[in-house]
């Protein structure tokens, strides 16, 4: 048994701050916090926007606190609850099955890619990268999308053009070069196959670059509204963010065919219902995002220290 002098030389020492350090310590968790401070006001004057009614944003501006209570926005927004709960689960639907797709193909491509041996790599390389110099525009790539692939009001049209970007590609290639040549040297003279070394060790160990472009996919999908107004035509199969786009450009219509009727439409919410869909879009992000928080930390300050 260990005597009670071999604990207190094997107990970790206290390390003693001296006053200049304990002086630059608050100096910093002052400044974080006020930064994280100023971070923070934007989201609330958001929240609080759109629970002030449209004549009082209209005469005072805008405030932290809300100067005349108003749920007026949420009201239109949700007046009919079974079209945003409908367009909530396309939004879910389309964000889970993109990024994960798009994940799995944009690691494949960089574990292609990355591999030394690989013959051709910088042939592909080249080839990914000149995409993002030229591309063939915007009605070249309508028409292939709806005469050749025939994906007109189809789910399908939302999810493909965003499942695979360069950008992703060349982080994500960064993050597979890191790992050790050594490592997949040694899985094949297990006998690992190349499927079996992606799925048990490279996949492993790429976690925090899964974290980091799965998280910038979602983004991606979940903000999406302009392939849903390029493609989608059933109502029901509209997302989120192009069932309030749409719900936006029918209020304005309205206020606009009012006020040329002579009708008075100064409690018609405009600016607060732009807060109030920020904030329902928004919502789900704000949840998910402190779980990939450190991955995404972790990712995007890869390369910035070499060992």
């Amino acid at each position: 048994m260990a005597n009670d002098k071999d604990l207190a030389v094997s107990a970790p020492k206290k390390i003693k701050l001296s006053a200049s350090s304990k002086t630059f310590y608050v100096i910093c968790y002052v400044c974080v916090g006020l930064m994280a401070l100023i971070c923070l006001i934007p989201f609330i004057l958001l929240i609080s926007g759109s629970f002030t009614s449209e004549q009082w944003i209209r005469f005072h501006g805008y405030g932290l606190i809300p100067g005349e209570f108003s749920v007026e926005a949420y009201n239109i927004i949700f007046k009919t609850p079974q079209r945003i709960v409908r367009a909530y689960g396309v939004s879910i639907m389309i964000t889970v099955i993109g990024t994960i797709c798009g994940l799995f193909l944009t690691t494949l491509t960089a574990y292609v890619i990355a591999r030394k041996d690989f013959k051709y790599r910088n042939w592909f390389s080249f080839f990914f990268y000149f995409t993002t110099l030229f591309n063939g525009g915007m009605v070249s790539t309508y028409i292939y999308y709806i005469q050749y692939l025939h994906l007109k009001d189809s789910y399908l049209a939302l999810i493909l053009p965003s499942m695979f970007n360069v950008f992703y590609l060349l982080i994500m290639r960064t993050f597979v070069a890191a790992i050790p040549d050594a490592l997949i040297e040694s899985a094949k003279l297990d006998g690992a196959g190349e499927w079996r070394i992606f799925f048990t060790i490279i996949l492993p160990l790429l976690k925090s670059g899964l974290a980091t472009i799965g998280l910038f996919l979602a983004l991606g999908y979940w903000n999406d509204w302009y392939n849903a107004m390029l493609y989608m035509n059933t109502e029901t199969k509209y997302p989120l963010q192009y069932m309030l786009y749409s719900i936006q450009q029918q209020t304005q219509a309205l206020a606009s065919i009012a006020s040329q009727a002579g009708i008075s439409v100064q409690n018609l919410p405009s600016s607060s219902l732009k807060l109030a869909m920020a904030v329902v879009a928004t919502g789900p992000i704000v949840i998910l995002y402190p779980f990939v928080q450190k991955y995404f930390v972790a990712g995007i300050t890869i390369g910035s220290v070499k060992g």
